[in-house]
């Protein structure tokens, strides 16, 4: 039995793609972006009170990357994991790794811009900073896209799909028009019926009320 424990738009996301693109059985929880994930129940699957959580064989992971590892080897056959002695296992598991750093700036900016509900909560430096710092981590995705179009030489894997959820959430924050690789490889990726599914449904409450979050500008 898998069971994953969602919520909309955040790094659970990525655990949710890969779930459907590798086409296995299971079951959806979602939870509100609110202190359901505080509950006395769920803090039991997962002290740290976050998402994702994985219910798998009889044990909890709550690491996305973890995850990613775990549900490629549990499905091999989808081909999305480089499994150890793979020549490409290395980069695999940089890029899936990879991910949180972009997650991290992506985090920072989400609380700036989605968490804090007053202007005066906010920090135009923080804001200004942490976009610059996030759009360094889309600059090394732009250098590392391979000849293939895809982070691995070999084509599409889970890396693609880990660091691209990671590019969604950045893309609420940095444009892509100074990233013309990683535009055309996110293009592809959207497209994607798998990435289509884990997306929040039509008229659900998400995480991102606007598509954009401008970095406010520094006062002098």
């Amino acid at each position: 039995m898998i069971r994953l424990h969602h919520c909309h738009q955040t790094r659970s996301m990525r655990s949710l793609w890969l779930l459907h693109e590798l086409g296995v059985p299971f079951e959806l929880q979602v939870y509100p972006f609110d202190a359901s994930i505080k509950s006395e129940a769920y803090l039991a699957l997962n002290p740290a009170g976050r998402v994702p959580s994985l219910e798998i064989d009889g044990q909890v992971l709550f690491e996305s990357g973890a995850i990613a590892e775990v549900l490629c080897e549990y499905a091999p056959v989808a081909g999305l994991g480089r499994l150890a002695g793979d020549p490409e296992r290395y980069a695999w598991l940089n890029w899936i790794h990879f991910a949180e750093t972009i997650s991290q700036h992506c985090a920072a900016l989400t609380q700036q811009h989605v968490a804090l509900f007053e202007d005066h909560m906010r920090s135009p430096i923080v804001m200004n900073l942490e976009a610059r710092r996030l759009a360094k981590t889309i600059g090394t995705v732009e250098t590392g896209l391979t000849k293939s179009g895809y982070l691995l030489d070999s084509g599409f894997s889970a890396a693609d799909i880990s660091v691209g959820q990671a590019i969604y959430m950045a893309t609420h924050f940095v444009p892509l028009d100074a990233f013309p690789k990683v535009t055309a490889w996110y293009d592809r990726l959207t497209t994607r019926e798998a990435f289509q599914k884990a997306l929040p449904p039509q008229n659900e409450p998400a995480l991102y009320a606007k598509d954009f979050y401008p970095p406010w500008p520094v006062e002098k």
